[in-house]
């Protein structure tokens, strides 16, 4: 098991940025970032094979998430621009134990972090 702490939530109008951070005891393989709104099921929204950098996206965030990794800090980063209403859900950091790239697949995921926060208002 990996720990993982997240933060930089907040609330923003349309339009704005939030930077999430996430804390992780070690790197793995696969680690990514999911979001769960009131209702629905998580989704994957990015991830980040962290031995050579290949990155997948959702296609709702594609050209306004980047996610990154820190080896220096072990924290791995997702920045948001051009935030939606849409984008409101919580956001969790999750990492995968086993040596296997599981892109956006949640089931591949057996680590996660508490949620951060994300509400984004028009």
């Amino acid at each position: 098991q990996v720990q993982l702490v997240e933060s930089g939530g907040g609330s923003v109008p349309a339009g704005g940025s939030l930077r999430l951070a996430c804390a992780a005891s070690r790197f793995t393989y696969s680690m990514g970032w999911f979001r769960q709104a009131p209702g629905q099921e998580r989704e994957g929204v990015a991830a980040i094979r962290t031995r050579d950098g290949n990155t997948v996206y959702a296609d709702t965030v594609l050209g306004r998430f980047t996610i990154s990794q820190d080896h220096a800090k072990n924290m791995l980063l997702l920045e948001m621009k051009v935030l939606k209403p849409e984008d409101t859900a919580k956001y969790y950091c999750a990492a995968a134990s086993a040596e296997v790239w599981f892109r956006l697949d949640r089931n591949g995921y057996n680590s996660w972090g508490q949620g951060t926060q994300v509400t984004v208002f028009s």
